[in-house]
């Protein structure tokens, strides 16, 4: 099938109605102990990722005693190359103290304020002679969910990632160590109309491809060449109607009928496979 005419197809058979699949799994909610203005990160690839990228700010750093000498290496290699570093050796107790019940922190945490916002015209600008992928989120809540998608998207090299500044979670603990410190390496765009970024998409040279269960092309079957803005929604939603109307076409994957559906982080690390090669 012809590029074009897959396009064209794509545009005049999009299925309008979104996934009706079983209810979608409520957001996390992280009893983070910092200001408004302040997150703690914990987690040894999470930590270790923000103190190397320049944008953080560094607040405070812990580590336990147990753990200090497990990661002396890598901070006196940060220390020397990238900014000066002052852990404090504390007490388990103190992680306990500052941190959410139950944090899988492998004895280091950081707090650090959120990282700066982010535009899409800064980060989404296409270059010639690659692959141009950006990932649109449609109203994906969980954090874990999402900061496995960033870590998805970072491996198979996206340039960015979209979110709407409401129905999306804020930088977290949580949610940057389901990204093992991919969440330092992908810009998060986070725009307050969907519809009007995937329009700027479109004018920037995107097409907008949704990922929906119900689609009739399959995303092996899609062509839309090298620039792609790849939309998912919410677990069990789906595309809202609203952003379907901004796709130029919806694609599905092969899924067995055994299986329902899956998660959307999986789905997104599959599709991002699939547009990246």
């Amino acid at each position: 099938m012809s590029k074009n005419k897959n396009r064209k197809s794509a545009q005049k058979n999009r299925p309008k109605k979104p996934s009706n699949n079983a209810g979608q799994k409520p957001a996390f909610k992280e009893q983070s102990k910092a200001s408004s203005n302040e997150l703690w990160l914990y987690g040894k690839h999470a930590v270790l990722a923000a103190l190397e990228n320049p944008m953080r700010k560094i607040k405070r750093l812990m580590v336990t005693k147990r753990s200090h000498d497990q990661y002396q290496a890598a901070l006196t290699e940060i220390h020397l190359q990238h900014r000066a570093l002052n852990p404090e050796i504390v007490a388990i107790e103190i992680f306990e103290k500052n941190l959410p019940n139950d944090s899988v922190h492998q004895g280091i945490a950081l707090l650090t304020a959120p990282l700066p916002d982010e535009h899409l015209d800064d980060v989404c600008v296409i270059l010639p002679d690659q692959k141009n992928l950006v990932l649109i989120l449609d109203q994906v809540t969980d954090p874990h969910n999402v900061g496995a998608i960033i870590r998805s998207a970072a491996a198979f090299g996206a340039k960015a990632i979209v979110s709407t500044d409401r129905h999306a979670p804020p930088e977290s603990g949580a949610l940057a160590k389901s990204a093992s410190g991919a969440l330092e390496a992908l810009p998060w765009v986070r725009v307050t109309n969907l519809s009007r970024a995937l329009d700027q998409l479109a004018e920037m040279g995107f097409w907008r491809v949704g990922l929906d269960g119900y689609a009739k092309t399959d995303i092996s079957e899609a062509d839309y060449g090298d620039n792609i803005a790849l939309v998912l929604g919410a677990e069990g939603k789906g595309i809202r109607k609203g952003t379907a109307d901004h796709c130029d076409g919806l694609v599905k994957l092969p899924i067995s009928r055994t299986v329902e559906s899956l998660n959307v982080s999986n789905a997104a690390a599959v599709a991002l496979y699939v547009f990246s090669t």
